[in-house]
């Protein structure tokens, strides 16, 4: 079973330039959690299921904790975190910066990082 939230929009300071570190930007976070059937499905309770509320508190905390140069950086402390603290067999986490500014116009840039169980 996989759970799935896409799009946690975050205000961070992360970024190579002392303006995205500064001011800060927008931040998208893509994540899908392979938990075990019995989590939660076969009892109805929140009690034995994963809390995407908890879930979305652990990618803020993590997105607060400290400013991250590279989106590689932020995208694995995520996984990493998601991982450590929820019982799931697999975590997949994207991090998009839809405000990136290139040379040449893109939609977003992103990271995608994927984590087995632990």
């Amino acid at each position: 079973m996989t759970i799935e939230l896409l799009g946690l929009e975050l205000h961070g300071f992360h970024g190579v330039l002392e303006e995205e570190r500064r001011v800060g930007q927008r931040f998208l976070v893509d994540v899908w959690l392979d938990v075990p059937p019995s989590s939660g499905a076969a009892t109805d309770r929140i009690e034995d299921a994963v809390d995407y509320r908890q879930v979305v508190a652990c990618v803020e905390e993590v997105s607060a904790a400290r400013a991250f140069h590279l989106l590689e950086a932020f995208a694995t402390a995520l996984a990493d975190a998601l991982g450590e603290r929820f019982p799931v067999e697999r975590v997949r986490v994207r991090v998009r910066k839809p405000d990136v500014v290139l040379a040449v116009p893109v939609e977003h840039a992103a990271v995608i990082v994927e984590r087995g169980s632990r």
